[in-house]
């Protein structure tokens, strides 16, 4: 072969590949484009501060055991009473805690320091721990709940503020006894439990080990791994085209890849994943965002939270191999659909709760 055609092929194959890498380049630059700004944070700060105190409209979920237990949702639960229910309200603090730790500016008045302050006391606390031993509701917001009450602490075990250490210590009676319970509920559950909705066992799983991962809970933490590792290992090829149902918002198939990289050693983790969800490889993986019709309609309206928790799922998966890099622009497409309909003004039956979501598919990018 001629010498000058071998270079002049040399230099048509390296400008090509300069082109494939600078639009490479491009293309992460605008993927990276996601940051919680003092203008978004504001957003998502707004929510849950204006109904933490909202007692009205309230979705109760306990069992009666007789007419003594009809009370209002703040004699029951006088530190978690607002924002539709337990759950929300528990992830709402979740979500003021984390931003006041970046922009303390948000309570520039104290009015939301003011508030935690009265609702987050001993005497309070003692009354949700009667409410959770009390024989019928044994098992009320297991593990949905429980989990976000560990977020929420490990939150407050990360912030050096004399009222947040006030707060954890307050909390840490509550958060002891359902983790007690979730230790012993583990061993019981002899198969995981798939559901888009609160139930779904990996989503709970996920946030229960940062926590324990968090506070050096070697108990909890190893009790999580062995069941996460019994309950999936064996789970093989995911198939997306069922999801979604019309109102999860959480991705059973990617909640579980998720965890599982959390649990799994790398080498094991990339060869599980591969037999579990083999279409994450494909550099053409697609994945059209979640439509929602209806934002008054509190089911319809799951699925924009969908969109934001399965976007914090392909945030952690794209980091996790290289090859999985290009989820990370799915990801921020599923963010970029819902985000411009979060508002605290928008209905009551979304912004009590997604702003939470936001925020935490936007702390895993």
């Amino acid at each position: 072969m001629n010498k000058s055609f071998i270079n002049l092929f040399v230099l048509i194959i390296l400008f090509f590949s300069g082109c494939k890498n600078g639009s490479d380049q491009e293309e992460n630059q605008q993927v990276a484009g996601i940051t919680l700004d003092s203008k978004l944070s504001e957003i998502i700060f707004k929510m849950p501060t204006h109904c933490i105190e909202i007692e009205y409209p309230n979705k109760l979920g306990q069992v009666l055991g007789s007419d003594t237990d009809l009370k209002s949702p703040k004699s029951l639960r006088p530190v978690f009473y607002g924002c539709f229910d337990w759950h929300s309200s528990v992830h709402g603090y979740w979500s003021i805690i984390k931003l006041l730790k970046q922009f303390p500016e948000l309570d520039h008045d104290g009015k939301v320091r003011l508030s935690l302050n009265q609702h987050i006391t001993p005497a309070n606390v003692a009354i949700e721990i009667s409410f959770f031993n009390d024989k019928n509701n044994l098992g009320f917001e297991r593990t949905y709940g429980w989990a976000w009450l560990f977020k929420l602490q490990e939150e407050l075990s990360t912030w050096d503020d004399n009222d947040g250490k006030r707060w954890k210590a307050t909390l840490q009676p509550l958060v002891d006894l359902l983790v007690q319970r979730y230790i012993e509920y583990l061993p019981k559950l002899v198969y995981p439990i798939r559901a888009g909705q609160h139930d779904n066992s990996a989503f709970s799983l996920t946030l229960s080990l940062d926590y324990a991962n968090t506070v050096g809970d070697e108990l909890f933490k190893n009790a999580i791994i062995e069941n996460s590792v019994r309950l999936f290992q064996h789970d093989k090829h995911c198939d997306l085209s069922y999801e979604p149902s019309g109102y999860d918002f959480l991705s059973p198939c990617l909640e579980e890849a998720y965890l599982m990289s959390k649990v799994l050693g790398k080498s094991e983790y990339l060869s599980w994943l591969k037999n579990f969800m083999p279409d994450l490889y494909k550099s053409s993986f697609a994945l059209s965002p979640a439509i929602v019709k209806d934002r008054s309609d509190g089911k319809l309206v799951h699925l924009d939270g969908l969109n934001y928790s399965r976007a914090a799922c392909l945030f952690g998966l794209s980091k996790v191999d290289p090859k999985l890099a290009h989820l990370k622009k799915v990801g921020v497409d599923h963010f970029n659909y819902s985000i411009g309909n979060l508002s605290a003004k928008d209905d009551y039956m979304g912004s009590h709760w997604l702003g939470t979501f936001a925020l935490y598919a936007v702390g895993r990018q």
